[in-house]
């Protein structure tokens, strides 16, 4: 396992250094790695790293999430209002019966199976848009109308709104029942719950660092091992009560940015440091799940029905901006930030597949070419867009 970690590191450090000089996200590099490592190549990683995969891509997302929540300012969010809400879910909605639509057609994939490669495919990536975002009001671009806020806020609600989501259809087409109320009370009921509970968490640990002081390391170290129970928590209470452990982590993180300002920079701070490791594994490990013969044949009709689904999604971007304050412009580059996939693909795209669904390879292998092709067409539109649309 030692042989294979290393190789990871390197290969994808370096690979990952090519792209950045490319101008393209450093992601590629990593995903190509898992790809020529993998055993659908090089086959040189050990198994038992392998077997462990869908574990380390979720402790990945916990990282970026949390450094998500630690950036988030709910007053900015008050501000904007209705369409900040609308931003968590209608994009996504849409972009899902694009799926829906098209699926069936184009994958021979049933309706529930074409709704669940929706909702991986839906969500957009923070990877991508948290380090952008939080630059963006480093920089002052956008931040008078809370631009990077809304985008910030309802990207990282949208991956929790479609992860909840994407349970509870795999839970339904692994129990293969009829769809029911129960399963559409199961996302507001997780939200809910999720948000309460991180909030509460958060509050108590603000209010145990005041009473005892140890080093930021240290905090670090207890949120994160939090934020894991509260995965484990959703994992142990979901045949009885539907807990969003992710957004459970996200509100632990915008509570301390919202009683402790000064912490939550600094924590945020290392985490990015802790997310530089994180994302190495995350990325090399999706892409050595893909059978690249299989992604090879089904390439062209992935591109064609991703994009088709893209259109819907920023159709639903416009719809949940009609009657803001934001100009064309605006709104051109908020539906452009929508457009990345990349992390939460990496850390669920492969979950089909383990549980034995017949659409599993289908879903994994959009779920990568999903990631391949917006991920850098999102990180270079809004890299060379926000000084032209947004003052």
């Amino acid at each position: 396992m030692l042989t294979s970690i290393a190789l990871i590191i390197l290969m994808g450090l370096s690979l990952a250094f090519i792209f950045d000089k490319l101008k393209l996200p450093r992601l590629i590099g990593m995903i190509l790695t898992g790809i020529i490592l993998g055993p659908y190549m090089l086959n040189v990683l050990d198994p038992t790293i392998l077997n462990i995969s869908s574990e380390l891509r979720q402790i990945a997302l916990v990282i970026i999430l949390t450094r998500a929540g630690l950036a988030l300012d709910i007053k900015d969010l008050k501000k904007v209002g209705r369409p900040a809400i609308l931003m968590c879910f209608v994009p996504a909605v849409f972009e899902i019966l694009g799926f829906i639509i098209l699926g069936p057609k184009l994958l021979n994939l049933s309706f529930l199976d074409s709704a669940i490669l929706g909702t991986v495919i839906a969500a957009v990536s923070p990877a991508i848009i948290v380090p952008r975002m939080i630059k963006l009001m480093d920089e002052g671009y956008g931040t008078k109308k809370s631009i990077p806020q809304l985008i910030l806020a309802g990207a990282s609600v949208d991956d929790i709104f479609v992860i909840v989501l994407f349970t509870s259809l795999t839970s339904l087409a692994k129990s293969e029942s009829s769809f029911s109320l129960n399963v559409l009370l199961q996302i507001p009921i997780s939200i809910i719950l999720g948000v309460l509970i991180g909030i509460v968490i958060g509050l108590i640990l603000i209010k145990l660092f005041k009473v005892i002081h140890t080093r930021d390391s240290n905090k670090l170290l207890i949120i994160l091992s939090i934020s894991f129970l509260f995965i484990t928590l959703e994992n142990s209470l979901k045949e009885y009560i539907p807990i969003s452990g992710l957004l459970a982590v996200m509100s632990l993180g915008a509570t301390i940015y919202k009683s402790n300002n000064d912490l939550s920079i600094r924590l945020s701070s290392k985490y990015s440091k802790l997310w530089a490791g994180a994302e190495i594994f995350l990325f090399v490990l999706v892409g050595a799940t893909v059978n690249i013969n299989y992604a090879l044949r089904l390439g062209l009709v992935s591109v064609i029905i991703i994009i088709f689904a893209l259109l819907f999604r920023i159709l639903g971007v416009y719809l949940s901006l009609i009657k803001t304050n934001l100009n064309k412009k605006e709104r051109f580059f908020t539906s452009l930030s929508y457009l990345p996939k990349a992390t939460v693909q990496a850390a669920i795209g492969a979950l089909p597949l383990s549980m034995g669904l017949s659409s599993g390879e289908t879903i994994l292998t959009v779920a990568v070419v999903s990631i391949l092709v917006t991920a850098p067409l999102g990180a270079i539109l809004i890299d060379n867009t926000y000084k032209k649309l947004l003052k």
